[in-house]
Order: C-alpha cells, then structure tokens, then sequence
C-alpha cells in the first residue's frame, strides 16, 4: 500500500515509533488499515513477533486499533478541545463552553480563608473521615441494596478520573466500550486513548435507546458507560420506564461491566434512576465540579466491591490520594448552610434557564431537546454553517460533530447563563438561520 514505505525499523519500539512519527506527519490518516503483521515482517526483515510487539505497544497507547480477524486501523484521536474549538472572538456570547455560570457557584476565597489545614503526612487515610461522611449524604439516593453490595467510597479526581479508573480496573487495551452516541467527546477520546474501541448507542429523550443498546452488547462489549441524567450534549434523562427497559437488556450479559457518570448529581434538574442494580460489576461516579466549581477535582466513586478495591488500590500506588487540601476544602463548603442552599437554588435556576430556551425554540418552531442538565440539543442539517451563521449574530455554540460517532447532525447550546431576554433573541436568530431561504443556501 501508499503507506507501507512510512513504516521503518528494526526494533519493535523503532517500528511503533516509525508509525506514532507517519501519524503525526499525516501520511498515516485516522482508520486507514496498516500492514498485516506476516506482510510488513518480510518488508522489514524482522520476525512476525517483532511487528506484533510493535503493534502490541501502539494498541496500549491508543494510536491504532483492532480486532480479531481484522486490520490494525489507524486510530480516530481528536485534537485537544482548545485547539478542537479555538477561542471565541470578543464581543460574541458565549454558549459553547458546557460551564456551569460563574456566579451561582459558591466564593471559594472565603472558605479558603476561613479554612484550618491540618498537617498531613504519608501514611495518613487517603480519604476525610469528614468527606466519607459527606460522600454518603451525595450516594443517600441509591437503591439500599447497592449501597449494602458497596465497597468504601473512593475520592477521586474528578468524573472523568473516576471513569479512567474504573474502566482500566476491569477492561482492557483492544475491548469495545460502548458508550452514549452523541455522547461527551471527553468519554470518546478516553476510550479510545486507553487503547480500546467505543461502540455507539443511540440516545433519545429518556437515555440510551434499548434496541441500540441490545445491539452494541452482542458485539461482545467489556463495558458500558452511560450518563443517568445532564446528559451531554442532549440533555437525556433516564426515567423509571426506561431503566426498567435497560435494565432487561442488560440482564442478559451479567458480566459487562456498567459505569454511570452521574457528574451533574443534583444540579441536574431530573432524579436520579440507577440502572446498576443487579449488576456484578459496577460504578457511580460523581464529582463536585458542577456544583461547587470545575476547579475542585474531588469526584466520589461508589462501586462493587471488587472494582471498589482495584480501584484504591491502584490509586495507592500511583497519584496516592486527592489532596487533603481540596477534600477540606469541599468539606467546608458542604458542611455551610449557605452554599447548601444556594447549590439547590443554582439547580433551578439551570432548570428555568433551559425550559426558557426550549419554550423560545418552539415559539419558533424549533424542536430542542434538553430534559435536564445545563445544554440543549437542537437538529440541524449543516452544523459548521449554522455554527458561522449564528456567531454572525454574535453568538457562539458548538457544533456537534466532536459528540457524533454516528448520530445525525445537531448543535448544542449551553443555556447555564442564558437570561431569557437573550433565550427570545437567541432563538429568533436561529430562527432566521434555518428559515427556509436560508436553507438553500447552506446546503
């Protein structure tokens, strides 16, 4: 093929790097198959189990995939979300960014100074007796029964450490994930980062479609990560019908694993509905970051008590612990009346702010979706050009392709700071963007 004369080396580590370099220089572009092993071996004049370990390593690193039978692919590895993106140009409001709004998060500058930090050394508990107890007042809405098939809670860094976590404790390099499609591109790029394969499933309203995840399952997945409510970008909240719909098709493969990343927890706007019970191997992640603020990564990681135990034990050897520090920090901050009450206060403010811009869509005739969490979903035939068009009209959102395995088109708006004088004005200019006159001319 064009592309073999890119691959060198002598050594495993010198092909795998010959590869890594063609990738980076772009003569090696995402899904394009590699050579067979037996194939590039002969070019080379290595042995079949050089090329293997070469391939072996790329695989561990995420930078190409495959499956048995099957070519070693190219990964698909997305550019860093601020390059991704690029910066938003003064004067545009910006809506793209996914943030909770800056001033219904509580001063952490107070709590700071009013906070007295023990001194603490190695050997000390890696988690707050006081956080403990504040991780099970957050887990106080799970069924009993899997609170009672727990092991202890687990501090993490943040949602998405405790998905790494949990998905590198019972999965490995080279197993399908099958994950939210559009989902959070953040799970997209870390599965395939961990060198494993994300299978899509459809999302509507209510969560996961179950035909779609009864399809992605008999593809022999390892694991499941779905998002129970603020599900980004669409906003989906699984309700009780649902779950109990999800809950029959997973029942059928007891072993794949199920993590759920709760990381809106209760500024979702929507009660939370576990699909865990039953489950032999299982997680619950939440985090603090859109409550208390994005810069605090103190996540809670509840589990069984298998992955539970892989999991603190393979912190212990690495990052340790979450600071000290920042576990007080949150303490303190949860431990406040004030900041309770305006946690609460902040999730139904979010609530208004989206309701406010869906009912102004559908004034319009805009479908929108958006059941909970701080986004809305809205369809779209060309996402780049209404992405440009609306940024005319001087505001910025985000087109939907970086959420997208295969799902259709949309654009998601984050409505966490949206006034509804700007809901009405927003939506009117989306209105005007995708009148029908408009639409000839994007296509």
């Amino acid at each position: 093929m064009a592309a073999d004369p890119a691959i060198a080396g002598r050594t495993s580590r010198d092909i795998a790097d010959s590869v890594e370099s063609a990738i980076e220089r772009g003569e090696l572009a995402p899904a394009q198959p590699l050579p067979s092993v037996r194939g590039l071996a002969a070019r080379l004049g290595v042995s079949p189990s050089t090329v293997s370990a070469a391939y072996r390593d790329l695989r561990l690193r995420g930078i190409v995939t495959s499956e048995a039978g099957r070519a070693t692919r190219v990964g698909v590895r997305r550019a860093p979300q601020a390059r991704h993106y690029g910066s938003v140009p003064v004067g545009v409001r910006d809506l793209s960014d996914g943030n909770p709004a800056p001033d219904l998060l509580p001063d952490v500058g107070v709590a700071l100074a009013a906070m007295r930090v023990p001194r603490f050394r190695y050997g000390a508990p890696t988690v707050l007796p006081e956080l403990a107890a504040v991780a099970d007042e957050q887990f106080g809405d799970l069924p009993a029964a899997l609170r009672s098939s727990a092991g202890p809670v687990v501090v993490v860094g943040g949602a998405m450490d405790g998905v790494e976590r949990v998905l590198g404790s019972r999965a490995r390099p080279n197993d399908r994930v099958a994950v939210e499609d559009p989902g959070y591109p953040g799970v997209l790029e870390l599965v395939r980062a961990m060198g494993m394969v994300p299978v899509g499933v459809a999302v509507d309203e209510a969560g996961p479609v179950p035909a779609s995840l009864a399809a992605a399952l008999e593809s022999k997945v390892a694991a499941f990560v779905v998002t129970p409510r603020a599900q980004n970008p669409t906003g989906a909240a699984v309700d009780a019908v649902r779950a109990r719909e999800l809950r029959r098709v997973l029942d059928r493969h007891p072993d794949v694993l199920l993590v759920e990343d709760d990381h809106a927890s209760i500024a979702a706007g929507a009660p939370y509905v576990s699909l865990s019970p039953g489950r032999n191997a299982w997680a619950v992640v939440r985090t603090t970051s859109k409550i208390l603020g994005p810069d605090l990564r103190v996540g809670f990681l509840l589990a069984d008590a298998r992955t539970s135990r892989r999991v603190a034990e393979r912190q212990l050897v690495g990052a340790g612990w979450v600071s000290h520090v920042l576990q007080r920090l949150v303490v303190e901050l949860w431990n406040d009346d004030g900041v309770r009450a305006a946690v609460r206060s902040a999730a139904q403010t979010y609530r208004q702010r989206r309701e406010a811009l869906l009912a102004a869509l559908a004034e319009r005739g805009i479908a929108g979706h958006g059941r909970s969490g701080l986004n809305v979903c809205i369809p779209v035939a060309h996402e780049v050009a209404v992405v440009q068009r609306l940024q005319e009209r001087g505001w910025a959102v985000r087109a939907g392709e970086p959420h997208r395995i295969h799902s259709e088109p949309f654009i998601r708006i984050t409505a966490s700071t949206l006034t509804a004088d700007e809901a009405g004005r927003l939506a009117a200019d989306l209105g005007a963007v995708l009148a029908p006159s408009r639409l000839t001319q994007l296509a």
